[in-house]
């Protein structure tokens, strides 16, 4: 893992420890979760068109197609 270092001022330093002690984490801990996006895991969904369970897609995806993956592997060797 790659280290970050950055000041802050004594009491934002105080009241983050005081934040990371009350939850139970480490400062470290407490600064990751705030700053990086909840991760939340795929769901699983059936597909309409195989019956798989396959993950669903998010809201922004481009639908999956076989035209699509044509197309992404044209220019693989």
């Amino acid at each position: 893992m790659t280290t970050l270092t950055f000041k802050v001022r004594d009491e934002e330093a105080d009241f983050l420890r005081l934040q990371a002690k009350v939850a139970g984490i480490s400062v470290s801990e407490l600064l990751r979760r705030k700053a990086l996006p909840e991760k939340k895991p795929r769901e699983l969904v059936k597909s309409k068109h195989t019956g798989a369970m396959v993950f669903k897609g998010a809201p922004g995806d481009i639908p999956l197609t076989n035209e699509s993956i044509k197309e992404m592997l044209a220019d693989f060797p």
